[in-house]
């Protein structure tokens, strides 16, 4: 009864936390996180995790620092800690929903996608907007100007990912129908290739992608996300997880947030830490991170959902996804 009593009141806090900033930000301040696992920290789940499979790009700047430096494995001495990369957010929402991993970062779009497609997962955390860290490029030769200029034009894009819905946004702004645009689905690589050979007339991208290329080739930014998309990170998670394991996920959001505190105190230290991982020059890692927010982690909130909202309703009205799908029926939701 007791160990009841415990994950009742853990699961109570944390719905407090979740509604406590429920109408200003798609987040939960890390003061209140740290609150409720204050005093949450009696409360085990019924059984240990066994393993705990992180699915994470090169853009996840907190979960590459946990995994630099080896956080997790000393905070879950008792679970198996793994660390699988993807090129991008589909890949990974689809390892998740065959249940390959228990947990993510993904844009915007990738978990609409998913959800339409009726995968199993659910949307837990979220990181503050960043706008400014996607762009659409063209090379600084094309004869592209404006948005308008995009009629009739090959785009590059990872289909079902944030640079989707910034394309999506963009065609409208100005004043196209994405009938007016040939979209060509490549991942990051392969977009990459297809750009430089002058084989596609732009490309929709994100960081750190979007700094690599800035600084490699002689490049023009037509719009970036500012005004059009806020370019949202999203935390999810296997629904055993999230049903099994709450306190695993709090814990799991201190140590992002702690993380996100070592990029802003220590730069230096946080761009060699990326970069040794990444392979990408410092330059770039130093570019990336200067567009990059303040970005502590919590728990999703009910502007964040309705924000996510209006991003499914736009794939839904151009028919991008199969279905229309409500993006609050698979936001965790605590029991009280």
């Amino acid at each position: 009864m007791t160990h009841l009593n415990n994950r009742r009141e853990l699961l109570r806090l944390l719905a407090l936390s979740a509604g406590a900033w429920g109408l200003t930000a798609p987040f939960t301040t890390p003061s209140a996180l740290a609150q409720s696992k204050d005093k949450a920290t009696s409360a085990a789940p019924s059984k240990p995790l066994d393993q705990l499979r992180i699915g994470y790009q090169k853009s996840a700047v907190n979960l590459v620092i946990l995994k630099q430096q080896g956080v997790l494995e000393k905070r879950f001495p008792a679970t198996k800690v793994s660390w699988i990369e993807f090129p991008a957010g589909p890949q990974l929402l689809e390892a998740l929903s065959v249940g390959a991993l228990e947990f993510g970062l993904t844009g915007d779009a990738p978990p609409v996608f998913a959800q339409a497609a009726g995968k199993d997962l659910y949307y837990v955390g979220a990181e503050p907007a960043k706008p400014e860290s996607s762009a659409v490029l063209v090379l600084q030769d094309s004869p592209i100007k404006h948005l308008a200029d995009l009629k009739g034009k090959k785009i590059a894009l990872q289909k079902g990912s944030s640079a989707h819905y910034l394309l999506v946004r963009a065609v409208e702004k100005a004043g196209l129908q994405w009938a007016d645009i040939q979209p060509i689905y490549l991942t990051p690589a392969d977009a990459r290739a297809a750009f430089e050979r002058k084989s596609v007339d732009a490309w929709v991208i994100w960081d750190p992608f979007y700094a690599a290329t800035e600084l490699a080739l002689p490049t023009r930014v037509i719009t970036t996300g500012v005004g059009l998309s806020g370019n949202n990170s999203f935390y999810l998670s296997s629904t055993a997880l999230a049903k099994q394991h709450p306190e695993v996920l709090l814990a799991l959001f201190e140590e992002l947030s702690r993380a996100d505190r070592f990029v802003q105190e220590h730069r230096p230290e946080a761009i060699k830490l990326i970069a040794d991982f990444s392979g990408l020059d410092a330059g770039v890692v130093s570019l990336f991170l200067k567009r990059r927010p303040r970005s502590p982690v919590g728990l999703l909130t009910a502007d964040a959902a309705t924000s996510q909202q209006q991003v499914a309703d736009a794939f839904a009205r151009l028919s991008l996804i199969p279905k229309p799908v409500r993006v609050s029926d698979i936001v965790w939701r605590f029991a009280r």
